[in-house]
C-alpha cells in the first residue's frame, strides 16, 4: 500500500490495556527473566515480541532505516548481555526494553558528524514509547506541550514532524505521502522542529 495512503498525520493515541495486553505484558517479562538466565529461546521470543516496536524507536531516532536497522541488532546484543539488570519492581518489561533502544538511537546519532535536522535532545521527549501506565501518566504533563506547540506550527511542518517522529516514515517515504520535494519536507522538518524547541524552552 502507497505511504501516501497510509499517512494521516494524526497525533498518536493512547491505547487502553486490556486482557489481551495484560496477559501480553506478563508473557513478554516472564520471557526477559528467562533471557537473564542465558536462555537463548527466551532472546527469540523477546525479539519476536518487541522487534517491530523498538525498531520503530530506533528509526524515529535515527531517521535512516538501514542505520535503525544496525542500532536494532545492538540493542538485542544489549538486552542478552543486560538482562540480568532488568528489575520488574522498577519497569515493566517493554518500558525497560525501549530504554535501552532510544539510548542506543541516541548514541547512534551523537556519533555521526554530518548535519542533522534532529537535535538529539528533542529525540527522547518526541519518541513515544508506550510505556506502562504509571510512566505513560506521568509524560502526560510533557505530551500536553508537545501537542500545544505543534498546534503553534505551520500545518504542513507539524504533519512532516508527525510523519517522522510517530509514524516512523523516511524523508522519501514524507515526501511521496505530501506529494512535496524531498528537500522541501527536509526544511519543514528543520525549521519545524527549531519552532517546537523553542516553544517548549518558553513553556518550561
Amino acid at each position: 500500500m502507497s505511504n501516501r495512503h497510509c499517512f494521516r498525520g494524526r497525533w498518536p493515541r493512547e491505547h487502553p490495556l486490556t486482557p489481551a495486553s495484560i496477559e501480553r505484558r506478563a508473557d513478554l517479562q516472564a520471557a526477559l527473566l528467562r533471557v537473564a538466565q542465558q536462555d537463548r529461546e527466551a532472546l527469540r521470543t523477546v525479539y519476536a515480541m518487541t522487534s517491530a516496536k523498538l525498531h520503530g524507536v530506533c528509526l524515529r531516532i535515527c531517521i535512516d532505516r538501514g542505520a535503525a536497522e544496525d542500532v536494532l541488532q545492538n540493542v538485542y546484543l544489549k538486552v542478552w548481555q543486560r538482562a540480568g539488570s532488568f528489575d520488574p519492581a522498577k519497569a515493566s518489561a517493554i518500558a525497560w526494553l525501549c530504554a535501552i533502544a532510544r539510548n542506543a538511537a541516541i548514541d547512534w546519532r551523537r556519533s555521526q558528524r554530518y548535519e542533522d535536522p534532529l537535535p538529539v535532545d528533542l529525540a527522547e521527549t518526541l519518541v513515544d514509547v508506550d510505556a506502562d501506565p504509571s510512566a505513560a501518566l506521568s509524560q502526560d504533563s510533557e505530551r500536553a506541550q508537545i501537542f500545544r506547540c505543534l498546534g503553534e506550527l505551520e500545518p504542513a511542518r507539524a504533519s512532516a514532524i508527525k510523519a517522522g517522529f510517530y509514524q516512523g516514515l523516511s524523508y522519501p517515504e514524507i515526501a511521496e505521502a505530501m506529494d512535496k520535494p524531498v528537500g522541501t519536507v527536509k526544511s519543514w522538518i528543520r525549521r519545524g522542529l527549531m519552532q517546537l524547541k523553542e516553544c517548549l524552552s518558553r513553556e518550561q
